[in-house]
């Protein structure tokens, strides 16, 4: 009985002994609730495996997984009022700020990069749905702007891949002029001829689908994909209707005209080069031709055609 008792706490502390796991080896998808590998996650650029789901992804992540591998950097942006209208609710907009920052390591919802999307000189500007729901604030809109300015300046393609709730309301109505001012922005960017393509990823709603967001060249989306302006409640309260099951996503908006193309994660990458590459191939125009001798019949001779032209 003394052996018994002598071995047992040894026996306890070895088979009792926690080994330390990871909390973020697994991620479960909303859709479908299946748990999905970390690494096989990451592989599939973040889509389920299980059934197609495009989960969101940060900024950095889809600037990485578009752009060529080591031939991009990170455009700066200029700094702006952090808190113009010294806004509070449940908490002051300065600590917001300064809590996403910390959370996402960003310092707003929009990350601007350039370089080269196979070979072709590209600029991306990517939102990030975890920095206060990628809303569009001052900075953003500065981001956009600088976008615009360094893809015309490269003489490169603008691409854009918004994720927002819309308008940032701790900036009241200077949120509201980010709206015209980026399309003002698009509109440089068109009129020096180069493509503007537009990626809507989800979900893209508010003050941000109202204004750049569906100014693109051509607009793609996401598989699942919410696109829209107003939520699904408020329409259905304003018309007095019940609205279909899948209103506001990214295939209905496609089989109704308002996108393009609906295209998987995957696939984007090859996709963009494509359009890219057709959208700024030069129009080959034929020649003019000159002195082109026409094939016309000889003028009738004889008495009876100089009567004919006496008369």
């Amino acid at each position: 009985m003394n052996w018994l008792n002598n071995i047992r706490p040894k026996i306890r502390a070895l088979v009792g002994k926690k080994q330390e796991v990871p909390e973020n080896l697994w991620s479960k998808c909303p859709q479908c609730e299946q748990m999905i590998f970390h690494r096989e996650l990451e592989a599939a650029l973040h889509v389920c495996s299980h059934c197609g789901h495009h989960l969101r992804i940060d900024a950095r992540t889809r600037i990485a997984s578009i752009l060529d591998a080591d031939r991009w950097e990170s455009v700066a942006l200029a700094p702006c009022v952090a808190d113009p209208l010294r806004f509070r609710d449940r908490k002051r907009y300065a600590e917001r700020l300064r809590d996403n920052r910390s959370q996402t390591g960003g310092d707003d919802a929009i990350l601007v990069a350039a370089g080269t999307l196979k070979g072709a000189p590209a600029v991306v500007a990517a939102f990030d749905f975890r920095f206060m729901g990628g809303s569009m604030g001052i900075a953003v809109g500065d981001g956009i702007l600088t976008a615009a300015d360094r893809a015309v300046a490269d003489g490169a393609a603008l691409i854009v891949f918004p994720s927002s709730g819309g308008a940032r309301m701790q900036e009241g109505i200077l949120s509201l002029v980010q709206m015209p001012r980026t399309a003002i922005a698009i509109e440089r960017v068109k009129r020096a001829g180069l493509p503007y393509i537009v990626v809507l990823t989800d979900p893209t709603t508010g003050g941000v689908s109202a204004s750049f967001a569906m100014l693109g060249d051509i607009a793609i989306a996401e598989p699942g994909a919410t696109i829209g302006f107003a939520g699904r409640r408020v329409i259905e309260e304003t018309i007095r209707e019940t609205l279909p099951e899948n209103f506001q996503s990214a295939e209905y908006l496609h089989e109704h005209g308002m996108v393009d193309m609906v295209v998987p994660r995957a696939e984007l990458r090859d996709t963009l080069a494509d359009l890219i590459d057709l959208l700024t191939r030069p129009v080959e125009t034929p020649e003019p031709k000159v002195g082109v001798e026409l094939d016309l019949p000889a003028p009738p001779a004889g008495p009876a055609a100089d009567a004919a032209i006496a008369e």
